[in-house]
């Protein structure tokens, strides 16, 4: 396999399909050990850029495979896969048809290459398409079209086949402009500057001095709303990789970061030492752990099912189930009555979800409320949010895919902000 140019990136690629798709394991949490064995750049962007093309495409990549058998292909099929990723290279990557057989066919290892060979052939000859924007797997369709309507639904499938621009959160939102024009961005808000395209984010001005880091904008507002003053106590709740750890320093809050996975904490160091901020950083299990003191706020960004952040992460569309929403609904109810008890009498809670469920996110708090007597919600206004988003009447905030289209749009988010009286 290593005599042929190309094939170890494609192997690679296929060895991260397989453990999203067949697996079920995050697409985050499994890359490093498929591409182990790529040391090179072009190879990692190459093996990449076929990993997210499939994820986005992928009901529409096995219709034209579909289409083109007498016998469907089992989902768990080597060769189904091997032509999906045959298919984004020669439609999407516009990679030689000849380069793509060359390094498809070695990746089967004693499978059927004569019909995998026969399959492409076929699908190349008959000039292949794949539709714009890509179809939603049926089940978010469903989904969302019940929750949103079928405007949200489109503009989800539009969302999800364009990659999304890069937002940064500066340290200093004093330096928006200069950042914004050293950049050659645009800042949607104080504090954010938004690249359409970018290369590799270390090389980027600003990075290596801890000038900004990277965080979607409607990840950025829950820290925010919070209003974090200087001197206050605040504890960030499954804070890794530690955006709104960052955000809550930087305003001189005293923030204890705390996430129950120690290699996910590492990060948090690594952006702390890198921005030269200050926090204390904790592994342990959110559920368990108490504060040294009462807290002024704490920001509970509650472990959810990732839905709303389907354009930087498409594997979740194919990874959570309707049975793990019901779970993680379980656990965000227990995180926000632990993280509600820490509070001091006036202090404030700010939770959230970067989910396009409504029981993680607006079903979650109304029940929280009528269990809480001693709760009480404090309104967003619109004077607190980016031009062109507003508050629900309930004062919670909820953004969606066809937001803010115009600039880029951004992640679908819940928060709503809680005082206890």
């Amino acid at each position: 396999m290593e005599q042929i140019s190309g094939v170890p990136a494609r192997a690679a690629a296929l060895a991260l399909l397989q453990a999203v798709l067949w697996r079920g394991e995050a697409l985050d949490r499994s890359i490093d050990r498929a591409f182990r064995k790529l040391d090179a750049p072009a190879d990692r962007g190459l093996a990449r850029a076929i990993v997210a093309g499939v994820l986005r495409h992928l009901p529409d990549l096995d219709a034209l495979i579909d289409g083109a058998t007498k016998k469907p292909l089992p989902d768990d099929a080597r060769a189904r896969m091997v032509l999906r990723m045959a298919l984004v290279q020669t439609i999407l990557l516009e990679t030689p048809p000849h380069a793509v057989i060359a390094t498809a066919l070695p990746l089967l290892e004693g499978g059927p290459r004569r019909l995998t060979h026969g399959v492409l052939s076929t699908l190349l000859k008959q000039g292949a398409a794949l539709p714009s924007p890509p179809t939603l797997p049926a089940m978010w369709t469903l989904r969302w079209g019940a929750a949103w309507g079928e405007a949200v639904v489109d503009a989800a499938a539009a969302g999800l086949g364009a990659e999304p621009p890069l937002d940064l959160t500066l340290r200093d939102a004093g330096e928006t402009a200069a950042w914004a024009e050293r950049l050659g961005g645009m800042s949607l808000v104080p504090g954010h500057v938004r690249l359409a395209r970018h290369g590799r984010i270390e090389e980027l001005p600003g990075f290596a001095e801890g000038a900004w880091w990277v965080q979607d904008l409607a990840a950025a507002l829950p820290a925010r709303l919070l209003g974090a003053k200087a001197g206050e106590l605040i504890a960030d709740l499954c804070a890794a990789p530690g955006g709104k750890t960052l955000q809550l320093a930087s305003a001189g809050a005293k923030v204890i970061a705390l996430d129950i996975s120690e290699n996910r904490m590492a990060r948090v160091r690594e952006n702390l030492e890198r921005t030269a901020l200050s926090a204390d950083v904790i592994a342990a299990d959110a559920l368990k752990w108490k504060p040294p003191a009462p807290l002024d706020a704490v920001l509970l960004d509650a472990p959810c099912s990732g839905t709303g952040i389907f354009r930087r992460h498409p594997d979740v569309l194919h990874l959570k189930s309707a049975r793990q929403i019901g779970e993680l609904a379980g656990m965000q109810a227990a995180l926000m009555d632990h993280a509600f008890d820490m509070l001091k009498p006036g202090g404030r809670m700010l939770y959230c979800v970067c989910s396009l469920e409504r029981d993680e996110g607006e079903s979650q708090v109304e029940a929280f409320l009528s269990r809480t007597p001693w709760a009480r919600v404090v309104p967003v206004t619109v004077d607190e949010l980016p031009a062109g988003l507003a508050p629900n009447s309930e004062g919670f905030v909820r953004t969606l895919p066809g937001q803010l289209v115009a600039d880029g749009g951004l992640d679908g988010f819940f928060m709503a902000r809680i005082a206890r009286v």
